[in-house]
């Protein structure tokens, strides 16, 4: 049997800020974390794809986990990017979260050598788990192919499951495959299913998924949240048409920067519009053209 799990609902993956210097901004980090809770997220996962994690060294991201619950975060509302290329790393960050008290870790395969087998990727996960040796990890393994081109089939969810049922409780899938989505919920009845997209959210719930976890609950998340609390009512399909609507007319746009130009023009914060490379902020004419899009459709962030 799986336990039941922490987490449901909408957790936006939390959006890294960063000083002129490119560092990342502690305190505008602590601020955003609080912004979404108060917003309505049930919980925060940083340091993932959106949260520029990879462009993030272990050091940065265990400083800005530190901040955080110095800020008044609590960490058990936090499931933190920490799959690394580097076993190692892997290993350093997930022992980090764990002993800062986060509620789960949300681990990308080892992405950077292409064609592995199931068993070379049960055997990095054995290996972090073994490592850590800790009751208290609860991994939520990370699903993205678009990017990292590997990933995690259903032979390998079982095969997880069986060694650790106690660690390994939830899955984010990014694949943009639906269909993948509920082949795991309905191979795996009470593993935690998240979508990657509010696009699939009202379809996770009615199937038995648990939420979803998404780039665009860094600006939406109010309007995600009311439909997870209300998907069983006369009103869901509605609502699911609004952050449907809202959700392409972000991704039209480089996403990231497209996120930080929304936050950066709400709070009247420049600063907000940085990236880090490789990533680029918006032309200036691009980011116009994005605000002119979500006006359109009487768009704007709740608080």
């Amino acid at each position: 049997m799986i336990e039941s799990t922490l987490f449901s609902g909408v957790l936006p993956p939390v959006l890294t800020p960063f000083d002129a210097d490119l560092a990342p901004d502690a305190a505008r980090f602590v601020g955003h974390c609080r912004w979404l809770l108060e917003q309505g997220a049930t919980g925060l996962a940083p340091f993932g794809t959106t949260g520029e994690g990879n462009s993030l060294s272990v050091d940065e991201r265990l400083r800005l986990l530190e901040a955080a619950v110095s800020g008044g975060i609590d960490a058990a509302l936090m499931i933190p990017g920490t799959g690394c290329t580097a076993l190692s790393d892997s290993v350093r960050l997930t022992r980090g979260a764990v002993e800062t008290g986060c509620g789960g870790v949300l681990m990308l395969p080892p992405f950077y050598y292409k064609g592995v087998s199931d068993d070379a990727l049960f055997r990095s996960f054995a290996e972090v788990i073994e490592q850590i040796g800790d009751a208290r990890l609860k991994i939520y393994l990370y699903h993205i192919p678009p990017q990292a081109q590997i990933g995690f089939s259903l032979a390998l969810i079982e095969r997880l499951l069986k060694a650790y049922p106690d660690t390994v409780v939830g899955l984010k899938d990014s694949s943009g495959d639906w269909s993948n989505t509920k082949a795991i919920i309905d191979a795996f009845p009470g593993f935690a299913t998240f979508s990657g997209s509010e696009i699939f959210l009202l379809d996770n719930l009615r199937s038995g998924g648990v939420g979803c976890i998404t780039a665009s609950g860094n600006v939406n998340v109010a309007a995600i949240r009311a439909l997870c609390e209300h998907w069983q009512d006369d009103s869901a399909d509605e609502r699911q048409a609004s952050i449907t609507k809202t959700r392409e007319a972000i991704q039209a746009y480089p996403m990231i920067p497209a996120l930080k130009t929304i936050i950066s023009k709400h709070r009247e914060d420049a600063a907000w519009t940085r990236t880090r490379p490789p990533l680029l902020d918006l032309p200036e004419e691009t980011a116009q053209a994005l605000l002119a899009d979500l006006r359109s459709q009487n768009f704007a962030i709740a608080g």
